[in-house]
């Protein structure tokens, strides 16, 4: 598919960054038309449990682990009934299990104690809860509540500095620079669509830069791969 995506792009020229920019929105909508979320779950409250897990660790990973925990704590009341250890119990083939489990428990107490067993709306109350960031709101409110976010993982900083969308110095300046380029109504959507890219295609090991369809288009002069920065 993809080397009828891009057959017949032969003009060499140096595009400007809101050019790149469009030019692989479009592709990716061509590529991922309708993404689904890659993380297994049921309601907003699974969708926050999956996510945390999901911190350095595949989804494919925490998507093994999730039923059971769900099956018997998947509300905050019953999180908090099972206890830390119980948690763990469960989820200890994730990497960082003893940290969240912890996160998981005091996360659970404070859904039940001041908010109702209900997941909050904004951002500032859920970077409020135990082990939840940025990264981890941004993608509950997009993707929990359809709030316009564009939550910054390792694909996406890798592909923005391998596409010219940003310099890379930091999440957070990529995650703004992205936010500038790309429309909001956009953003859930693209988000989604940029990381399943950069799992299937452009890679960490099997891309640096010269090779996937994406980078061959926006560069096609580029010989030099290029080194990105680790967020």
């Amino acid at each position: 598919m993809l080397d009828r995506l891009f057959r017949g792009n032969r003009e060499i020229r140096t595009l400007k960054k809101q050019e790149r920019a469009n030019l692989v929105r479009r592709r990716l909508g061509e590529l991922y038309p309708a993404p689904p979320i890659p993380l297994d779950h049921q309601d907003e409250f699974t969708l926050l449990v999956a996510v945390l897990l999901s911190a350095q660790c595949t989804d494919k990973k925490v998507n093994e682990v999730t039923p059971e925990l769900f099956e018997v704590a998947g509300t905050p009341e019953k999180m908090l009934s099972l206890g830390e250890q119980g948690i763990l119990r469960i989820i200890r083939p994730i990497g960082l299990s003893n940290s969240k489990s912890k996160n998981l428990y005091r996360l659970a107490n404070r859904l039940v104690e001041e908010h109702g067993c209900i997941v909050p709306r904004t951002f500032d109350e859920l970077e409020a809860l135990a082990g939840v960031g940025h990264k981890t709101a941004s993608v509950v409110m997009a993707q929990a509540f359809g709030e316009p976010a564009f939550p910054v993982d390792t694909h996406i900083h890798r592909l923005a500095q391998r596409w010219g969308l940003s310099s890379g110095k930091s999440v957070v300046e990529t995650e703004a620079g992205l936010k500038k380029l790309f429309p909001k109504e956009s953003w859930n959507e693209l988000h989604l669509q940029i990381i399943y890219y950069g799992r299937e295609h452009c890679t960490a090991r099997g891309c640096d830069g010269t090779k996937c369809g994406i980078c061959r288009e926006l560069y096609p002069n580029r010989k030099t791969p290029v080194v990105w920065r680790k967020a």
